[in-house]
């Protein structure tokens, strides 16, 4: 269990899991495994997604910006110009710019750019700094959850700085949604929070762990409450130690002290709250218990619309395979309740 990336892959294949697992594995597997090992990896992800480049979109300007010594990112412009940029957060995991990682690749984040591009709307979608590190094979080891929402809060301040745009929206996708949420508390315009968990990271994985290893779930609860406490443990399920090995484990606690719900309900901003019915990673409860929580909120539900963003007619099987379907095409239903939001 969470042993190896082929080992995930059936994982979420066959029970569904959640990919909050996927962001601690892919940390655990990083500062464990050896420097052979380590350039090999390094390797595969240059290759499958660190250097991806594509061509000029018809009718978009696009340019890479530095934001920091951690982020870098892509501007995407319509021809004609914007008003309002629209940042965009990706989810759990090495996720890069465009929303892939080392074998899941749907350039799903660079297809919804181009489709709010497309209703007059910029955006900037960046590398989570792991991705960067990854790059050049100096993996932070100290690394925190609440670095991430510290890289959303540069990107803002760099477009506030520039004074290019008349307003700034965050669009925060999956694990994303709460790394918007924490960064929003710096003067943004509105929130889109999509496919985001409405309960803490340690309430979502023990309900994962009662559906698909049920008679490991009261384990995971003891190490959580353990970790509540601030301190850490070496008692602990060897199954469970991409969750709970002791070098993650600060990691864990920092990130599992923010309850999106109770976070979201300090914003007096507009909010769009969007799911699918075919998520498999988050599921429509967790959306409502956003939108309950905002002061000012939208909800939007896609029929059919899974995790990565595409419509799914089939089963779970074609549901799975989706997450590495480089020609999926991003929900237009999304694409048009996102625009209609920010460009109200």
């Amino acid at each position: 269990m969470f042993r190896g990336v082929f080992e995930d892959t059936f994982f979420i294949q066959k029970y569904k899991c959640n990919c909050y697992v996927f962001e601690l594995y892919n940390k655990f597997t990083a500062t464990k495994i050896s420097i052979k090992m380590k350039n090999l990896l390094l390797l595969a992800c240059c290759l499958l997604t660190c250097t991806l480049s594509f061509p000029q979109e018809m009718g978009h300007k696009e340019s890479e910006v530095a934001i920091s010594k951690h982020i870098d990112g892509t501007l995407l412009v319509p021809e004609q110009g914007a008003k309002t940029l629209a940042i965009i957060i990706g989810g759990s995991g090495p996720t890069d710019r465009n929303g892939n990682q080392n074998f899941l690749k749907t350039n799903n984040l660079k297809k919804l750019a181009v489709g709010l591009a497309e209703n007059g709307i910029a955006t900037f979608r960046y590398d989570k700094r792991v991705v960067k590190q990854i790059r050049k094979g100096a993996l932070d080891p100290n690394i925190m959850f609440d670095d991430f929402a510290k890289d959303a809060m540069d990107v803002i301040k760099f477009f506030r700085a520039e004074n290019t745009f008349e307003k700034i929206f965050i669009l925060g996708h999956s694990q994303g949604s709460l790394v918007g949420i924490l960064a929003s508390m710096d003067s943004v315009d509105g929130l889109v929070s999509i496919a985001g968990a409405g309960q803490s990271i340690d309430k979502v994985i023990t309900e994962q762990i009662q559906k698909t290893a049920p008679m490991l779930a009261s384990e995971a609860e003891r190490v959580f409450s353990v970790l509540k406490k601030g301190k850490t443990t070496k008692d602990y399920p060897p199954a469970l130690a991409s969750i709970f090995d002791t070098d993650l484990q600060p990691f864990m606690a920092n990130w599992m002290k923010y309850d999106p719900a109770e976070e979201l309900k300090k914003l007096d901003i507009p909010v769009l709250v969007v799911n699918g019915t075919k998520d498999l990673q988050v599921s429509v409860e967790e959306a409502k218990l956003l939108n309950d929580a905002a002061k000012h909120s939208e909800f939007v539900l896609i029929e059919k619309m899974n995790h990565v963003l595409f419509i799914i007619e089939g089963d779970d099987q074609e549901n799975a395979k989706s997450y590495n379907d480089h020609a999926g095409k991003v929900s237009e239903a999304l694409i048009t309740a996102v625009s209609a939001f920010i460009n109200k």
